[in-house]
């Protein structure tokens, strides 16, 4: 799917944040204790800078958590390296920068500048597995048969040096060539084989173009882009170290896992109805997640079909334990315990749950400051995650708002993603410019329509159609 681009005049995003009352720079003592854990912190001294390990993130990004490096092992199977940004050798417990820390939560992202979960003296400096420097790391080494089973995983700090930054859109398009380089040569052959292991637990994948907002000279450009290949397989060796983290925690019985409850069979039962009123085929033995591999989401009523099913993907949350181990301990969408490890710059909980994982592969007694965290960290993350997904959508709403507003009485072409049920209303998705919005009106989902604009407020941040 190609971009499509919408372009905005200069916006103001301070209301936005002021609204969600996010904080604008550190306090100086949390900021004080990161210049000096820049400066002194010590990187371990196990040595694997012998890796040749590379990251692969958005082409703008600074704040690195991983890297990797992936072989082919003698006899079959694959050998990964996965370093992560150890930024618990930065953080005091019990320090004013780890309570900002607890307080912020996640990393928060607005057009205008994220609001960081650490001083960028750490984030996008001392911590970041940025290109050409030593770096502190957890380096996971999880070796994978070639069948895509998980044989053995080992996990311990480190001292870590990456090769080289690399993009998504470059990581395609030199996977497109044959021109991968080393490190990740195998990734789209790994990748593709963990993505046909997951469909086969039951694991769930919702493949809908992202709207996301960009800086444009002066005004802000948001575009609607569908998901390349490249960072699935790159999403898929931070899932395969989340499971693996998961089992570490699991056979410790104690930890933190990402938990969502299994799919309502009622709910299941209603996907494949409306699957049947779509058009979409659901040969018998397949997995909904199968289901939704098999589709192209620009068509129309693909793309219905994956809006509905998200309906499936609910109740997702942190489950703390310690002794008892906990009644539902899988992730549905992933078909597996799974852990949150892999991206401690940007979430709390990834650097307690990493502190578990390394005490129980090591043989020791977790650390109390991580044990007596636990419980806690559900509510902080779910309050922040809360927050970090209002900034979002508020941002796109605030641009879709700004752009349109002179447009009111205009007529668009859009598909039906989703309705209300029954009732009128529904959700529309433009094919041009990249706005998904309220419609009123009588709406069949997967239907070509076409609307016209009654609102577009950015005081209130609204949009909205009607059928023409």
């Amino acid at each position: 799917m190609a971009h499509r681009r919408l372009v905005a005049q200069a916006i103001d995003f301070t209301p936005l944040r002021r609204e969600l009352d996010l904080p604008d720079g550190f306090p100086p003592a949390a900021q004080a204790q990161a210049e000096q854990a820049a400066r002194e912190v010590k990187l371990p001294q196990a040595d694997r800078t012998d890796i040749p390990f590379v990251t692969v993130d958005p082409a703008s990004s600074r704040d690195l958590d991983q890297a990797l490096c992936l072989l082919r092992r003698d006899g079959g199977g694959y050998r990964v390296h996965y370093a992560i940004a150890d930024v618990a050798a930065y953080v005091v417990p019990g320090s004013a920068l780890e309570a900002e820390t607890w307080k912020r939560g996640q990393t928060v992202y607005l057009p205008d500048g994220k609001v960081p979960l650490h001083p960028t003296v750490l984030s996008e400096g001392a911590v970041s597995l940025l290109p050409d420097v030593e770096r502190a790391a957890v380096v996971w080494t999880i070796d994978v048969s070639a069948d895509g089973d998980t044989e053995s995983v080992e996990v311990g700090r480190a001292r870590v040096r990456s090769r080289a930054k690399l993009a998504y859109d470059g990581v395609q398009s030199d996977a497109d060539s044959g021109k991968l380089a080393e490190p990740i040569a195998l990734l789209p052959e790994l990748g593709k084989l963990l993505i046909a292991r997951a469909l086969e637990r039951g694991a769930i994948n919702l493949p809908m173009p992202e709207q996301e907002i960009e800086p444009d000279g002066k005004s802000w450009r948001l575009s609607l882009r569908a998901p390349l290949a490249s960072e699935e397989w790159n999403a898929q060796i931070s899932l395969l170290t989340g499971r693996a983290a998961a089992e570490i925690m699991l056979k410790g019985r104690i930890g933190l896992l990402r938990t969502m409850p299994a799919p309502d069979p009622h709910a299941v039962a209603r996907l494949r109805l409306a699957g049947q009123g779509l058009g979409i085929g659901w040969p018998d033995g397949l997995t909904v997640g199968q289901v939704i591999a098999s589709l192209d989401c620009a068509d129309p009523k693909a793309a219905a079909f994956i809006d509905e099913a998200a309906e499936l993907l609910r109740g997702a949350g942190y489950t703390p334990f310690a002794g008892e181990l906990p009644a539902e301990p899988a992730h549905s969408a992933v078909a597996s315990p799974y852990a949150h490890v892999t991206a401690p710059l940007r979430r709390l909980a990834d650097r307690y749950a990493t502190e578990v994982c390394l005490a129980l592969h090591e043989g020791r007694d977790v650390p109390a400051w991580a044990a007596e965290a636990l419980p806690r960290l559900p509510e902080i993350m779910t309050g922040t995650g809360s927050v970090a997904s209002a900034a979002e959508r508020g941002a796109i709403d605030l641009v879709e708002a700004v752009v349109l507003a002179d447009r009111i009485g205009e007529t668009f072409p859009a598909a039906v993603l989703d309705t209300n049920h029954g009732k009128p209303g529904g959700t529309v998705a433009l094919d041009d410019p990249a706005v998904r919005a309220r419609c009123d009106g009588q709406l069949t989902a997967g239907d070509r329509v076409t609307v016209r604009l009654t609102t577009a407020d950015p005081a209130k941040r609204l949009v909205r159609f009607a059928l023409a």
